[in-house]
């Protein structure tokens, strides 16, 4: 299966009527998927539904969010390659030694193209921003992210794993540096311990500000998102690829915005080996 728009690789299984399954409930897996065509929105909304899951009652290792100047190349770091540059979000469900933090454990790391993630700490000494999210894994509801960037202001990760009428702010910092040419990708890893870790859908919209303002332009209408929130322009043209019901709306290039829309999109190495 090939796309003008993204290429995946690995490990990762796509089934077109329910996932795109970046590691399966296996030991020693890795598997990626990454879009061909930058992100190069300046300000920007990801929002995508994600499920970790699996037998047992051990399991590992973990997803990451990738918006990096490198792109579709396995690694050791979640499924991707180490000393990148730009920014990972990192869904860990392993514990290596991180005293006192409950896992799993979702952090924010911004590389540099020179610094490792250090495995053995679980990334401590490189953690930008993060929390703790016990219950996101196995979740009783469909489980999902919203990542929201304001360059030069702001990053803030929320999770949606409780209920599903109730986001949990994971982590809000101010301004973060990312490549201006980077590309969107999601990668998973497992080791001696594993999981299923599952793409459902994916969108992203891009994010505006008033000229005259440095306030984020607020959408007032009642269509049922919080007030007070950021104005969304969706997607409407562009990266138009399609099999069966997974589909990708809508890609932002040279400041425009992407839309991503996997629909529907309803196990494999433990801690990194």
């Amino acid at each position: 299966m090939q796309s003008r728009w993204f290429e995946f690789g690995g490990d990762t299984i796509v089934r077109a009527d329910k996932y795109i399954r970046l590691a399966s409930d296996l030991q020693s897996r890795i598997g990626w998927i990454f879009s061909k065509v930058p992100l190069t929105a300046t300000n920007w909304e990801i929002e995508f539904e994600f499920k970790i899951h699996g037998k047992g009652n051990l399991h590992g290792d973990g997803m990451a969010l990738w918006i990096t100047k490198q792109r579709a190349t396995g690694g050791p770091i979640f499924g991707s390659v180490d000393k990148f540059e730009g920014l990972g979000i990192f869904f860990d469900t392993y514990k290596n030694n991180r005293p006192g933090v409950t896992f799993p454990y979702v952090m924010a790391m911004v590389g540099d193209g020179q610094t490792s993630y250090d495995k053995n700490t679980d990334g401590k000494d490189q953690e930008l921003a993060g929390c703790s999210a016990r219950g996101i894994r196995g979740a009783a509801i469909p489980t999902k992210a919203r990542l929201t960037y304001f360059q030069d202001q702001s990053l803030k990760l929320e999770l949606r794993y409780k209920s599903e009428d109730e986001w949990t702010l994971c982590f809000e910092t101010g301004a973060v540096a990312i490549p201006s040419v980077a590309y969107l990708g999601f990668s998973a890893e497992t080791g001696e311990l594993s999981d299923n870790f599952d793409i459902i859908s994916v969108e992203t919209k891009n994010m505006y500000t008033t000229v005259a303002s440095s306030e984020a332009k607020v959408d007032t209408s009642s269509s049922g998102k919080s007030k007070g929130r950021p104005k969304a322009r969706k997607a409407g043209g562009g990266w138009g690829w399609f099999f069966v019901k997974i589909v990708l709306v809508g890609v932002a290039i040279g400041g425009g915005y992407v839309g991503w829309t996997m629909y529907k999109t309803s196990k494999q190495h433990s801690r990194f080996d």
